[in-house]
């Protein structure tokens, strides 16, 4: 570079003035001229690297270079030119990739190609790569010689602009921080996407008014999609404002903007918004929890049973009786997942696994079962609870150890055919003692119908399946309970802050009649159950003192039972009260959501299931009356419905009906008999 040669200093045009062994003086127009003010320049020193060539030669003064202009039609014919000649050797090159292309949001920015949106997660690619599928960029002084054969130094400033903000080229930013000046040329499709982004930019009144008239019409274009993003967030509950359905005339609820998206097609009529709605992650832990440290565990001897529904895939508890003890299991993933660690903080912020039809959405990472669920191994890792009992099956002892333990899995049903065997007869007598000895003190056993909701990722295809219950299913849950009651009397003894469940007495009539009326009248007498750090009864359960530790895999309430009980065992410093407190309460008010959000899940499922059977036929039960009307449950869809103006139904009546109305986004459905 020398005296006289044009340069570029921040993006300004500048020439050399002086140079010195180590800097050049330059000179530049600081305030352009206006009918007001004469141009303003100015002269500094600057470094080499901080000044960019423009031209290889003099030019006769700053303000020719800066004043030569060429009219909108011959820069506009001298860029498709240049472009077409170019084009043929240079647009044939494999699409710059999206992280070499510069930023594409800004509707006016033609630094870089049209479409160039981030990869997804998990598609990105490495820096070879994008080498490889970069195109060459053309150096200014070749470009410009296309431009303008007998171009002079006078013209390169003024190339230089018409250049940087054509939609034909955009500047190669890489070789700009190298000083040099370099452009990519654009595809004809990435010159087409700006130009439809400027013309929408020009036009965007008008194109939004066209788009709210189609919305009120319900009748929208495939490109209409991207304006109907606040809309959703007002279905998913995400912001209550919506300037869309203002304009359209549309009351701001989730519900009248759940069926805008369903009129318009935006969504499917088996979208599901509920989890969303109570703010519910729908991606389960990813953290794994690497392999169980080796730590000192007792060999338990002999075979324990791990008995669960055949489609279950993390069982999380076992049991065995030995002849004096009866050994409850429970997976043990507190060995790893330390209180107030990265893994611990993402449960207690989901609070359990949320079970939806669609799927399982895991509390801790599904990577972990194989090491922490039981029976999945030759020899299970365990925190195991020995009870001792007496001869009514109350509690005499408990004590807890970290086990390692045999165990075999059987489903409810191979289990209940197993009953009598020598392995398991002994298991069936202590539930047995043990249902009799909560009833005497005040327990209320529920029975009311149950299914399994399942739906095909693919098709959306709903099956229900009514889930049958077996002796086995009892035996098992009287055995938790068990390690429950034992469980918080032995944190009782030794003074252990704990997440106790307690439940107030029910509110029951005198006389209760059989069949399903008989169960929904029991139902609607329960109290609500509490989660603190003060023991008291549960009565609902008929147990004295209760905690729930039998699914750490899947609720963060028995986790941090767990940690607590770990650090017991293992003389280190326990939660105190107040922190438990806290701890269990986060976690409780997010189990609270998933627990409301898989409810209205399964009712949505079972509704579109409905809709996937227009002829379905089926027998429901009258459970209640209410304002003239018939509450009914149909048995095989486990649903409650009301029968209008069917008071006359008597209760535990039987009757054929059908649905004449289902409406999806206020989960309200109309039955007749048939």
């Amino acid at each position: 570079m020398k005296i006289n040669y044009p340069v570029l200093y921040k993006q300004n045009a500048a020439i050399i003035t002086e140079k010195d062994a180590e800097k050049y003086t330059i000179r530049f127009q600081t305030q352009e001229a206006t009918q007001t003010k004469k141009a303003q320049y100015s002269e500094q020193k600057v470094r080499e690297k901080d000044i960019i060539p423009l031209f290889d030669g003099p030019v006769s003064s700053l303000e020719n270079l800066l004043s030569f202009c060429l009219t909108e039609e011959e820069k506009k014919s001298m860029l498709e030119e240049t472009w077409l000649l170019l084009g043929e050797d240079n647009l044939n090159s494999p699409e710059p990739t999206s992280s070499a292309s510069g930023p594409a949001t800004p509707v006016l920015d033609v630094s870089g190609p049209a479409s160039s949106s981030s990869a997804a997660p998990g598609q990105e690619k490495s820096s070879a790569s994008q080498e490889k599928n970069q195109p060459q960029s053309i150096s200014f002084s070749e470009i410009a010689e296309i431009m303008r054969p007998e171009s002079k130094a006078e013209e390169s400033f003024f190339l230089y602009k018409t250049l940087s903000s054509s939609l034909n080229f955009y500047l190669d930013e890489k070789a700009l921080k190298q000083n040099e000046i370099k452009f990519f040329l654009r595809t004809e499709a990435e010159i087409q996407e700006l130009q439809k982004k400027l013309y929408e930019k020009e036009h965007e009144a008008e194109i939004h008014a066209a788009f709210i008239e189609r919305l009120k019409k319900r009748e929208l274009l495939p490109e209409d999609q991207k304006f109907m993003v606040e809309v959703e967030n007002v279905a998913l509950c995400k912001t209550e404002k919506s300037r869309v359905m203002q304009e359209a005339g549309i009351s701001e609820s989730p519900e009248k903007a759940h069926k805008l998206l369903l009129d318009t097609g935006i969504w499917a009529i088996t979208k599901n918004p509920y989890p969303t709605r109570y703010g519910l992650s729908m991606n389960s832990a990813t953290e794994g929890l690497g392999l169980p440290p080796a730590e000192e565990r007792l060999e338990v001897p002999g075979i324990s049973y791990a008995i669960d529904s055949p489609w279950s895939n993390d069982p999380d508890d076992a049991v065995a009786f030995d002849g004096k003890y009866l050994w409850v299991h429970i997976a043990d993933p507190a060995c790893s997942v330390m209180p107030d660690s990265s893994i611990d903080k993402v449960a207690r912020n989901k609070g359990t696994t949320l079970y939806l039809p669609e799927g399982a959405v895991r509390m801790l990472s599904e990577t972990c079962f194989e090491d922490y669920a039981l029976g999945l191994k030759e020899k299970s890792r365990a925190l195991s609870f020995r009870l001792l009992l007496n001869q009514d099956g109350g509690i005499e002892e408990c004590e807890i150890f970290k086990t390692f333990v045999n165990v075999k899995r059987l489903t409810y049903e191979k289990a209940s055919e197993m009953q009598d065997s020598p392995e398991l007869k002994s298991l069936f007598e202590i539930a047995r003692k043990n249902t009799e000895r909560r009833k005497r003190a005040g327990s209320v056993n529920i029975e009311l119908p149950e299914v399994h909701i399942s739906v095909d990722s693919e098709t959306k295809k709903v099956s229900i399946t009514p889930v049958v219950h077996y002796p086995a299913d009892s035996m098992v849950c009287e055995m938790m309970l068990l390690a429950g009651e034992g469980a918080a009397r032995f944190a009782m003894n030794h003074s252990i802050p704990f997440p106790f469940v307690t439940q107030e007495a029910p509110d029951l009539p005198k006389e209760v009649m059989g069949g399903l009326a008989g169960q929904f009248k029991l139902l609607r007498g329960m109290r609500k159950r509490s989660v603190g750090i003060t023991p008291g009864v549960h009565s609902g359960l008929g147990i004295a003192g209760y905690s729930q530790v039998t699914s750490p895999l899947r609720r963060y309430s028995d986790l941090v039972a767990h940690q607590q009980l770990r650090a017991y065992l293992d003389g280190r410093k326990l939660i105190g009260k107040d922190d438990m407190l806290l701890r269990i309460s986060q976690g409780d008010a997010a189990s609270v959501a998933s627990r409301k959000a898989s409810r209205l899940s399964e009712t949505h499922w079972k509704l579109i299931y409905l809709l996937q059977n227009p002829e379905w036929q089926g027998k429901a039960v009258c459970i209640d009356h209410k304002d003239g009307n018939a509450l009914m449950m149909i048995e095989e869809l486990a649903m409650q419905i009301t029968l209008k103006g069917r008071e006359d139904i008597p209760l535990n009546q039987e009757v054929i009906v059908k649905p004449s109305k289902i409406d999806i986004v206020s989960q309200e459905s109309d039955f007749q008999v048939v």
